[in-house]
């Protein structure tokens, strides 16, 4: 039978402490989580492990190191409010619950929205709600919100969702891009913050993780 709380405390110290992640409040949070309990049961003894996991429907949850950084990088406010963009089973807006006042997960995905739900529920997370819907369309209700983080790889910011950041809110999330129509050999995690209306963004580090396939571009054909 798998040690989860050896395996969580050894992910904290063998993979988040010795990369630059150094916030106390972030460490507490991701050393006190069950990440296996937002695994599906056949994968959960490899909830710690330092990649990208399949939680069904083509999607990932994210390598806990790189979405630690994002996290640090985006610098929650602890009075603020949070959205999680495409939030999967909702790991990600578990952490950030610790983190900030209020969180939003919004996700297309119906099953992966109601174990999402059920989740955060059966842990006693009462300050982060689940909504099913668009990814790309957020959840306009609640903002603007003071961090926007993409559970995904993107491949760039959206408008739409940079319109749901509050003046001076950081979006952080990893950007693929393009380079003259071709899709860039890395991706980037990148903070964006929002000042009149316009996100002026700033790479941070080099990470690959799966797309979040509602951002996906569109391929068309070039002479």
């Amino acid at each position: 039978m798998t040690d989860f709380a050896a395996a969580r405390a050894n992910m904290v110290e063998s993979q988040i402490r010795p990369n630059k992640v150094t916030d106390p409040a972030l460490i507490r949070a991701l050393a006190a989580l069950p990440r296996e309990q937002f695994v599906p049961v056949g994968r959960r003894p490899l909830a710690y492990i330092d990649e990208d996991l399949p939680i069904g429907g083509g999607r990932y949850l994210m390598e806990p190191m790189v979405l630690a950084r994002l996290i640090q990088t985006a610098a929650p406010d602890p009075d603020g409010i949070a959205l999680v963009v495409g939030c999967g089973t909702g790991y990600a807006a578990a952490v950030l619950a610790r983190l900030c006042e209020t969180v939003i997960g919004v996700e297309s995905d119906s099953a992966l929205a109601a174990r999402a739900a059920a989740t955060l529920t059966d842990l006693g997370i009462d300050n982060a709600l689940v909504v099913e819907g668009p990814a790309g369309a957020g959840y306009p209700k609640q903002a603007p919100y003071d961090t926007i983080l993409f559970d995904g790889a993107i491949p760039e910011f959206p408008d739409t969702l940079a319109a749901q950041c509050a003046e001076g809110g950081r979006m952080v999330g990893v950007l693929t891009g393009t380079v003259a129509g071709v899709e860039a050999g890395v991706g980037r995690a990148t903070v964006g913050i929002a000042y009149g209306g316009i996100v002026s963004k700033r790479p941070v580090f080099d990470a690959g993780v799966p797309p979040l396939p509602e951002f996906a571009e569109t391929r068309v054909f070039r002479f």
